[in-house]
C-alpha cells in the first residue's frame, strides 16, 4: 500500500465507517440510518472511486452519470445531484431491491429504476451509467452499434440502442431491459450508456470499451467516400468464444 493510499484509508477509518479493525463490532454504527456493515463501507469506498473515475476519464460531466454496487440484498448507489468529489464515507446511500432506502438520508440517483431493473433480472454485482459523448452520439444515429470490432463479443454481441424515454422513468428501465437481453451493455437513445458486471471494475471496463468502440465507428465512418469493414456474425461469435477464456486463470 502506498503512503497516499494509507493516508486515504486512515481518513476513512477516522470517519468511523470502515471499521472491521481488530476487535471492532460486526456492525459499525453511523450517525444516520441503520448500522453500516464493514462490507458495505468497503463497497462504498470502491463505488466512490469508480464514480470519480468516470469523471476524470471523460465519461461523465458533472453529476450526469451514476454508479451502483450490490452487497447482498442492499444496493449502494450514488446520490442525486452530488458531485462525486464531495462524497464522503458518511454520505453512503443504499436501498433494498424494492427501492426502499435503508442507508443514509441523501436521495438516491434519479436513475434508480434502471439500476434496480438490472439487479432484479441479471446476476449483476455492479452497474455503471454514463453520458459518454461518442456513445451518446452513436445512440442518435443507429438502432445498433455496427460491429466494427471484436470487443463487441465481450458485451455479448452487437450492442443495441434502447428506445428513448424520459430519464428516471420505469419506461426507460423497460426499454433498457429489452436492449440488454443477452447482453451486458447497451446504448440509451439520446442519453448515454449502461453496462453491468460482476464487479465495479468489470462494469466500468465494459463502459470504457463501449465508448471506445463508438468512437472508433464514428471515426471510420467519417472518411469521405469510404465505409468501414464490419465483422460478420460468424467472426464475432468466434471472437466472443475466445474472449471467454481471455486473461489469467486461477
Amino acid at each position: 500500500m502506498t503512503e497516499e493510499q494509507r493516508e486515504q484509508r486512515e481518513q476513512w477509518d477516522a470517519r468511523g465507517v470502515l471499521g472491521a479493525r481488530e476487535g471492532a463490532e460486526d456492525v459499525v454504527r453511523e450517525p444516520r440510518g441503520r448500522g453500516v456493515r464493514p462490507e458495505e463501507a468497503h463497497a462504498w469506498e470502491t463505488l466512490v472511486a469508480t464514480a470519480r473515475r468516470t469523471v476524470s476519464e471523460g465519461l461523465v460531466v458533472g453529476t450526469s452519470g451514476n454508479v451502483s454496487v450490490r452487497v447482498g440484498g442492499t444496493v449502494l448507489v450514488t446520490p442525486s445531484g452530488v458531485p462525486y468529489d464531495r462524497l464522503t464515507p458518511t454520505d453512503i446511500t443504499g436501498v433494498d431491491l424494492d427501492g426502499r432506502q435503508v442507508l443514509g438520508t441523501l436521495t438516491p440517483t434519479s436513475e434508480l429504476p434502471m439500476h434496480l431493473a438490472v439487479y432484479r433480472t441479471t446476476d449483476a454485482g455492479a452497474v455503471v451509467h454514463t453520458h459518454a459523448v461518442h456513445a451518446t452520439a452513436v445512440s442518435t444515429l443507429v438502432p445498433e452499434l455496427p460491429v466494427i470490432h471484436y470487443m463487441a463479443g465481450a458485451l455479448g454481441g452487437p450492442v443495441r440502442v434502447a428506445s428513448y424515454a424520459t430519464y428516471g422513468t420505469d419506461e426507460l428501465a423497460e426499454n433498457m431491459l429489452h436492449a440488454l437481453a443477452d447482453r451486458s451493455g447497451c446504448l440509451l437513445q439520446n442519453h448515454g450508456t449502461l453496462t453491468y458486471g460482476t464487479t465495479l471494475d468489470q462494469a466500468y471496463d465494459r463502459t470504457a470499451q463501449l465508448e471506445w468502440m463508438c468512437r472508433l465507428w464514428l471515426t471510420a465512418s467519417s472518411v469521405p467516400g469510404l465505409s468501414p469493414t464490419l465483422l460478420t456474425e460468424a467472426q464475432l461469435a468466434e471472437a466472443g468464444e475466445r474472449l471467454r477464456g481471455y486473461g489469467q486463470r486461477g
